[in-house]
Protein backbone atom coordinates (compact mmCIF):
# COMPACT_ATOMS: atom_id res chain seq x y z
CA UNK A 1 0.00 0.00 0.00
CA UNK A 2 1.17 3.40 -0.74
CA UNK A 3 0.80 6.84 0.97
CA UNK A 4 -0.32 5.59 4.21
CA UNK A 5 -0.24 8.05 7.20
CA UNK A 6 0.48 7.65 10.66
CA UNK A 7 -3.33 6.87 12.41
CA UNK A 8 -2.40 5.14 15.77
CA UNK A 9 0.45 4.71 17.83
CA UNK A 10 1.78 2.69 21.65
CA UNK A 11 3.61 4.21 23.64
CA UNK A 12 5.74 2.74 26.38
CA UNK A 13 6.59 5.21 29.07
CA UNK A 14 6.33 8.21 26.79
CA UNK A 15 8.40 5.99 24.05
CA UNK A 16 7.30 5.40 20.46
CA UNK A 17 7.00 1.39 19.93
CA UNK A 18 4.05 0.73 17.61
CA UNK A 19 2.49 2.72 14.67
CA UNK A 20 -0.21 1.61 12.56
CA UNK A 21 -0.75 3.43 9.70
CA UNK A 22 -3.76 3.51 7.02
CA UNK A 23 -5.97 5.58 4.74
CA UNK A 24 -9.44 6.97 6.13
CA UNK A 25 -11.70 9.04 4.09
CA UNK A 26 -14.79 11.65 5.38
CA UNK A 27 -17.16 13.10 2.98
CA UNK A 28 -20.93 14.01 1.79
CA UNK A 29 -22.48 14.45 -0.92
CA UNK A 30 -20.36 18.08 -1.68
CA UNK A 31 -17.18 16.03 -1.78
CA UNK A 32 -14.15 15.23 0.45
CA UNK A 33 -14.87 16.75 4.44
CA UNK A 34 -11.22 15.12 6.03
CA UNK A 35 -8.89 12.13 4.59
CA UNK A 36 -5.38 10.88 5.57
CA UNK A 37 -3.56 8.55 3.46
CA UNK A 38 -4.02 7.60 -0.06
CA UNK A 39 -8.07 7.95 -0.60
CA UNK A 40 -7.11 5.95 -4.25
CA UNK A 41 -5.93 3.33 -2.62
CA UNK A 42 -7.36 -0.22 -3.53
CA UNK A 43 -8.99 -2.36 -0.48
CA UNK A 44 -11.13 -5.64 -0.34
CA UNK A 45 -14.16 -4.04 1.85
CA UNK A 46 -14.47 -7.37 3.42
CA UNK A 47 -18.08 -7.22 5.70
CA UNK A 48 -17.83 -3.68 5.57
CA UNK A 49 -19.85 -3.03 2.73
CA UNK A 50 -22.68 -5.81 3.99
CA UNK A 51 -25.32 -3.05 3.66
CA UNK A 52 -24.64 -2.57 -0.29
CA UNK A 53 -24.50 -6.63 -0.55
CA UNK A 54 -27.78 -6.39 1.02
CA UNK A 55 -29.57 -3.65 -1.45
CA UNK A 56 -30.66 -6.29 -4.00
CA UNK A 57 -32.72 -8.38 -1.19
CA UNK A 58 -34.85 -5.44 -0.56
CA UNK A 59 -34.64 -3.52 -3.72
CA UNK A 60 -36.22 -7.01 -5.74
CA UNK A 61 -38.98 -7.01 -3.36
CA UNK A 62 -37.45 -10.34 -2.11
CA UNK A 63 -37.48 -8.96 1.56
CA UNK A 64 -41.33 -7.92 1.59
CA UNK A 65 -42.05 -11.27 -0.26
CA UNK A 66 -40.41 -13.34 2.81
CA UNK A 67 -42.02 -11.16 5.54
CA UNK A 68 -38.94 -9.52 6.43
CA UNK A 69 -38.82 -6.97 9.24
CA UNK A 70 -36.23 -4.38 10.12
CA UNK A 71 -34.60 -7.47 12.62
CA UNK A 72 -33.84 -9.79 9.60
CA UNK A 73 -32.34 -6.60 7.99
CA UNK A 74 -30.00 -5.74 10.12
CA UNK A 75 -28.94 -9.63 10.28
CA UNK A 76 -28.08 -9.33 6.83
CA UNK A 77 -25.75 -6.59 7.37
CA UNK A 78 -23.83 -8.25 10.38
CA UNK A 79 -20.84 -9.73 11.66
CA UNK A 80 -22.42 -11.11 14.35
CA UNK A 81 -21.06 -13.21 17.36
CA UNK A 82 -22.66 -16.09 16.65
CA UNK A 83 -25.41 -15.59 20.47
CA UNK A 84 -28.54 -17.29 20.34
CA UNK A 85 -30.17 -14.15 19.33
CA UNK A 86 -28.11 -14.33 16.08
CA UNK A 87 -28.56 -17.96 15.15
CA UNK A 88 -32.24 -18.34 16.64
CA UNK A 89 -33.26 -15.38 14.17
CA UNK A 90 -31.33 -16.87 11.16
CA UNK A 91 -32.82 -20.59 11.88
CA UNK A 92 -36.12 -19.07 11.76
CA UNK A 93 -35.82 -17.13 9.07
CA UNK A 94 -34.62 -19.80 6.66
CA UNK A 95 -37.36 -22.06 8.02
CA UNK A 96 -39.95 -19.68 7.20
CA UNK A 97 -38.63 -20.43 3.24
CA UNK A 98 -38.93 -23.70 3.39
CA UNK A 99 -34.68 -23.78 3.80
CA UNK A 100 -32.40 -25.13 6.65
CA UNK A 101 -28.43 -24.84 7.53
CA UNK A 102 -27.72 -27.48 5.02
CA UNK A 103 -28.93 -24.74 2.13
CA UNK A 104 -26.29 -22.22 3.82
CA UNK A 105 -22.76 -22.19 1.84
CA UNK A 106 -20.99 -19.81 4.36
CA UNK A 107 -19.29 -22.75 6.61
CA UNK A 108 -19.49 -23.52 10.12
CA UNK A 109 -17.67 -21.15 12.73
CA UNK A 110 -16.82 -21.38 16.37
CA UNK A 111 -19.34 -18.75 18.27
CA UNK A 112 -17.48 -15.59 19.72
CA UNK A 113 -20.23 -15.16 22.03
CA UNK A 114 -18.97 -16.71 25.28
CA UNK A 115 -22.52 -18.32 26.32
CA UNK A 116 -22.90 -19.99 22.88
CA UNK A 117 -19.15 -21.68 22.97
CA UNK A 118 -19.85 -22.88 26.37
CA UNK A 119 -23.11 -24.42 25.49
CA UNK A 120 -21.63 -26.33 22.49
CA UNK A 121 -19.07 -27.80 24.68
CA UNK A 122 -21.05 -28.73 27.80
CA UNK A 123 -23.53 -30.13 25.28
CA UNK A 124 -21.24 -31.37 23.16
CA UNK A 125 -22.07 -30.17 19.80
CA UNK A 126 -20.19 -29.26 16.91
CA UNK A 127 -20.66 -25.63 15.67
CA UNK A 128 -23.17 -25.27 12.63
CA UNK A 129 -23.38 -22.50 9.89
CA UNK A 130 -25.88 -20.72 11.94
CA UNK A 131 -23.17 -19.57 14.36
CA UNK A 132 -20.88 -18.28 11.60
CA UNK A 133 -20.80 -14.60 11.58
CA UNK A 134 -21.79 -14.10 7.95
CA UNK A 135 -24.84 -16.70 8.41
CA UNK A 136 -27.36 -13.29 8.30
CA UNK A 137 -25.74 -11.88 5.10
CA UNK A 138 -26.22 -15.49 3.53
CA UNK A 139 -29.59 -16.10 4.53
CA UNK A 140 -30.63 -12.62 2.88
CA UNK A 141 -28.58 -14.00 -0.54
CA UNK A 142 -31.00 -17.13 0.12
CA UNK A 143 -33.90 -15.41 -0.01
CA UNK A 144 -33.13 -13.46 -2.91
CA UNK A 145 -32.05 -16.27 -4.47
CA UNK A 146 -35.52 -18.03 -3.63
CA UNK A 147 -37.51 -14.72 -5.04
CA UNK A 148 -34.82 -15.59 -8.44
CA UNK A 149 -35.51 -19.02 -8.50
CA UNK A 150 -31.62 -19.29 -9.27
CA UNK A 151 -29.48 -22.31 -8.36
CA UNK A 152 -28.00 -23.84 -4.79
CA UNK A 153 -24.74 -22.24 -5.38
CA UNK A 154 -25.11 -19.13 -4.56
CA UNK A 155 -21.82 -18.00 -3.87
CA UNK A 156 -20.30 -18.57 -7.32
CA UNK A 157 -19.57 -15.44 -8.93
CA UNK A 158 -21.33 -15.93 -12.31
CA UNK A 159 -24.90 -16.66 -9.99
CA UNK A 160 -27.33 -14.23 -10.50
CA UNK A 161 -27.30 -13.00 -6.81
CA UNK A 162 -23.42 -12.42 -7.07
CA UNK A 163 -24.12 -10.65 -10.58
CA UNK A 164 -26.87 -8.78 -8.83
CA UNK A 165 -24.81 -7.80 -5.81
CA UNK A 166 -21.50 -6.64 -8.20
CA UNK A 167 -23.88 -4.54 -10.22
CA UNK A 168 -25.44 -2.91 -7.24
CA UNK A 169 -21.83 -2.05 -5.67
CA UNK A 170 -20.22 -0.86 -8.89
CA UNK A 171 -23.38 1.84 -8.98
CA UNK A 172 -22.97 2.72 -5.60
CA UNK A 173 -18.98 3.15 -5.79
CA UNK A 174 -20.07 4.80 -9.63
CA UNK A 175 -16.48 2.46 -10.94
CA UNK A 176 -16.23 -0.95 -12.13
CA UNK A 177 -14.26 -3.27 -9.49
CA UNK A 178 -10.69 -3.85 -10.41
CA UNK A 179 -10.94 -7.64 -8.92
CA UNK A 180 -12.50 -9.92 -6.69
CA UNK A 181 -11.78 -12.40 -4.30
CA UNK A 182 -12.94 -15.08 -1.94
CA UNK A 183 -14.21 -14.15 1.95
CA UNK A 184 -14.19 -16.08 4.62
CA UNK A 185 -17.96 -17.20 4.19
CA UNK A 186 -16.56 -17.92 0.48
CA UNK A 187 -18.92 -15.16 -0.94
CA UNK A 188 -16.90 -13.30 -3.54
CA UNK A 189 -15.63 -9.96 -2.13
CA UNK A 190 -15.31 -6.63 -4.70
CA UNK A 191 -12.50 -4.57 -4.84
CA UNK A 192 -12.36 -0.76 -4.76
CA UNK A 193 -10.96 2.49 -3.47
CA UNK A 194 -10.96 3.90 -0.10
CA UNK A 195 -12.49 6.73 -1.18
CA UNK A 196 -14.82 5.44 -3.34
CA UNK A 197 -15.92 3.00 -0.29
CA UNK A 198 -16.56 6.90 1.49
CA UNK A 199 -18.72 8.31 -1.42
CA UNK A 200 -20.95 5.17 -1.55
CA UNK A 201 -21.56 4.93 2.20
CA UNK A 202 -22.31 9.41 2.14
CA UNK A 203 -25.07 7.80 -0.80
CA UNK A 204 -26.29 5.52 1.95
CA UNK A 205 -26.38 8.01 4.43
CA UNK A 206 -28.64 10.85 2.17
CA UNK A 207 -30.09 8.40 -0.14
CA UNK A 208 -32.64 10.69 -1.93
CA UNK A 209 -30.01 10.87 -4.39
CA UNK A 210 -30.89 7.63 -5.62
CA UNK A 211 -34.20 7.87 -6.06
CA UNK A 212 -37.07 5.62 -6.18
CA UNK A 213 -36.79 1.90 -5.49
CA UNK A 214 -33.11 2.51 -4.41
CA UNK A 215 -33.24 5.53 -1.97
CA UNK A 216 -36.11 3.37 0.22
CA UNK A 217 -33.84 0.48 0.11
CA UNK A 218 -31.12 2.11 1.51
CA UNK A 219 -33.27 3.92 4.05
CA UNK A 220 -34.61 1.07 5.43
CA UNK A 221 -31.60 -1.07 5.88
CA UNK A 222 -29.38 2.01 7.60
CA UNK A 223 -32.50 2.53 9.80
CA UNK A 224 -32.00 -1.25 9.90
CA UNK A 225 -28.79 -1.32 11.67
CA UNK A 226 -29.60 1.73 14.05
CA UNK A 227 -32.56 -0.09 15.26
CA UNK A 228 -30.98 -3.40 16.11
CA UNK A 229 -27.40 -2.52 16.67
CA UNK A 230 -26.89 -5.72 18.88
CA UNK A 231 -28.31 -8.14 15.82
CA UNK A 232 -25.17 -6.46 13.64
CA UNK A 233 -22.48 -7.72 15.93
CA UNK A 234 -23.13 -8.29 19.70
CA UNK A 235 -22.70 -7.13 23.18
CA UNK A 236 -18.92 -7.19 23.09
CA UNK A 237 -17.91 -5.67 19.78
CA UNK A 238 -17.11 -1.93 18.56
CA UNK A 239 -19.66 -1.67 16.16
CA UNK A 240 -22.58 -2.04 18.39
CA UNK A 241 -21.24 -0.12 21.05
CA UNK A 242 -20.28 2.89 19.01
CA UNK A 243 -24.39 2.86 17.64
CA UNK A 244 -25.47 2.46 21.02
CA UNK A 245 -23.65 5.39 21.87
CA UNK A 246 -24.67 7.11 18.33
CA UNK A 247 -28.07 6.56 19.78
CA UNK A 248 -29.50 6.34 15.92
CA UNK A 249 -27.18 9.01 14.76
CA UNK A 250 -25.08 6.82 13.09
CA UNK A 251 -24.91 3.36 11.56
CA UNK A 252 -21.32 1.47 11.67
CA UNK A 253 -19.63 -1.28 10.61
CA UNK A 254 -16.11 -3.29 10.67
CA UNK A 255 -14.65 -5.52 8.19
CA UNK A 256 -12.01 -7.96 8.33
CA UNK A 257 -8.28 -6.69 8.01
CA UNK A 258 -8.86 -3.27 9.60
CA UNK A 259 -11.66 -1.90 7.68
CA UNK A 260 -14.58 0.18 8.53
CA UNK A 261 -17.34 2.43 7.26
CA UNK A 262 -19.90 4.93 8.93
CA UNK A 263 -23.22 6.01 7.67
CA UNK A 264 -24.38 8.96 9.37
CA UNK A 265 -27.71 10.02 8.25
CA UNK A 266 -28.53 13.85 10.24
CA UNK A 267 -25.22 14.97 8.18
CA UNK A 268 -25.19 12.90 5.18
CA UNK A 269 -21.84 11.71 5.31
CA UNK A 270 -19.69 8.69 5.05
CA UNK A 271 -16.85 7.64 6.07
CA UNK A 272 -14.19 4.87 5.58
CA UNK A 273 -11.43 3.75 6.82
CA UNK A 274 -8.33 0.92 6.37
CA UNK A 275 -5.49 0.02 8.75
CA UNK A 276 -2.68 -0.90 6.30
CA UNK A 277 -1.39 -3.55 8.66
CA UNK A 278 -4.86 -5.20 9.30
CA UNK A 279 -5.02 -4.31 12.84
CA UNK A 280 -8.45 -4.54 14.73
CA UNK A 281 -7.77 -2.71 17.57
CA UNK A 282 -6.66 0.33 15.38
CA UNK A 283 -9.46 0.31 13.32
CA UNK A 284 -11.52 0.64 16.18
CA UNK A 285 -9.75 3.40 17.74
CA UNK A 286 -9.64 5.38 14.42
CA UNK A 287 -13.65 5.25 14.10
CA UNK A 288 -14.13 6.11 17.54
CA UNK A 289 -11.88 8.96 16.96
CA UNK A 290 -13.99 9.94 13.85
CA UNK A 291 -17.27 9.81 15.64
CA UNK A 292 -16.77 11.87 18.38
CA UNK A 293 -14.52 14.19 15.23
CA UNK A 294 -17.94 14.12 14.00
CA UNK A 295 -20.19 14.92 16.69
CA UNK A 296 -22.32 12.02 17.28
CA UNK A 297 -20.88 10.23 20.05
CA UNK A 298 -19.36 12.03 23.52
CA UNK A 299 -15.47 11.27 23.84
CA UNK A 300 -16.22 10.22 27.61
CA UNK A 301 -18.39 7.66 27.14
CA UNK A 302 -17.31 4.32 28.19
CA UNK A 303 -18.91 2.47 24.92
CA UNK A 304 -16.37 5.07 23.02
CA UNK A 305 -13.66 5.61 25.67
CA UNK A 306 -12.72 1.92 25.91
CA UNK A 307 -11.81 1.72 22.04
CA UNK A 308 -10.57 5.65 21.56
CA UNK A 309 -8.20 5.43 24.08
CA UNK A 310 -7.22 1.86 25.05
CA UNK A 311 -4.35 1.29 28.18
CA UNK A 312 -2.52 -1.99 27.65
CA UNK A 313 -3.15 -3.43 31.35
CA UNK A 314 -0.26 -5.90 31.56
CA UNK A 315 -0.90 -9.45 33.44
CA UNK A 316 -0.53 -7.95 36.88
CA UNK A 317 -2.86 -4.88 35.84
CA UNK A 318 0.02 -2.49 35.81
CA UNK A 319 -0.63 0.52 32.93
CA UNK A 320 2.07 -0.12 30.50
CA UNK A 321 1.69 1.16 27.65
CA UNK A 322 -0.77 3.90 26.10
CA UNK A 323 -2.32 3.11 22.76
CA UNK A 324 -3.75 6.04 20.75
CA UNK A 325 -4.70 7.92 17.91
CA UNK A 326 -2.48 10.21 16.58
CA UNK A 327 -3.46 13.85 17.30
CA UNK A 328 -3.33 14.52 13.91
CA UNK A 329 -6.48 12.20 13.38
CA UNK A 330 -8.19 12.88 16.35
CA UNK A 331 -7.02 16.75 17.08
CA UNK A 332 -8.09 16.22 20.41
CA UNK A 333 -12.02 15.75 19.71
CA UNK A 334 -12.28 19.09 17.70
CA UNK A 335 -15.62 18.98 15.54
CA UNK A 336 -14.89 18.30 11.68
Amino acid sequence: MSDAAKLVELRRNGILESVHRGHVVVCDAGGVIAEWGNPAQVIFPRSAYKMLQALPLVESGAADAAGLGPNHLALSCASHQGAHMHTDLARDWLAGLGLGEADLRCGPQVPNDFEARALLKEKPESPCQFHNNCSGKHSGFLTFNKHLGGGAEYIELDHPVQKAVKAAFEEMIEANSAGWGIDGCSAPNFTCEVGQLARAMAKMAAPESLGGVRASAAKRLVEAMMAHPLLVAGTTRACSAFMEAANGKAAIKTGAEGVFVGILPERGIGIALKIEDGNTRASEAVMAALLVRLGVVDAADPRVSQYLHRPDINRRGIRAAEFNVADAVYAQGQLI
